[in-house]
């Protein structure tokens, strides 16, 4: 009996700590422009040792995200988030941070647009050139913003579409 009771009361602790809906736990995230972009990026950046955050990630983006990465030719390979997370799942985590170098909004009405420019870097305090830009859209709906879709090109010796857009105002 005493078991029992200790059974049931550890559960109900659990349930309480651990049962926060995802609403509650990444309403931060998505109650604006600034709040999701920042999310987008903390969540593919972190250490060999910090856990992938494929929850917070799928929060953010819509049902039916579409991601489109464009080759240095300018060829698209477009997917779904799920297709995303394979080539990430099937080997181990490495030290990588993403860093926002510049962003541009236009919002109109419960759509937005986000020009973000971005390096890439293996340790946190080693400069890089890799650096690239996300062409991010978004909705408002519902109290949220969700991210809809997002296109990334990188930057190239023939490319040079991330320098083009720091350059401008």
């Amino acid at each position: 009996m005493k078991i029992s009771i200790i059974s049931i009361a550890g559960l109900f602790i659990c349930s309480t700590a651990f049962g926060q809906t995802l609403d509650e736990k990444y309403a931060k995230d998505v109650a604006s422009i600034d709040a999701i972009i920042g999310a987008y990026y903390e969540v593919v950046s972190g250490s060999s040792e910090d856990p992938w955050q494929f929850e917070r990630d799928k929060y953010i983006h819509s049902e039916n995200v579409v991601i489109t990465r464009l080759d240095k030719d300018g060829k698209a390979d477009v997917h779904s988030l799920e297709a995303e997370y394979i080539p990430v799942g099937l080997n181990p985590r490495e030290n990588f941070y993403e860093k926002e170098l510049k962003r541009v909004v236009s919002r109109y009405g419960n759509m937005a647009q986000v020009w973000s420019a971005f390096e890439i870097r293996t340790e946190l305090d080693t400069p890089t050139d890799i650096r690239g830009l996300n062409s991010i859209q978004l909705h408002y709906e519902n109290g949220r913003w969700y991210i809809d879709s997002w296109t990334c090109e990188m930057a190239s010796d023939d490319n040079t579409v991330e320098a083009d857009f720091l350059e401008t105002r």
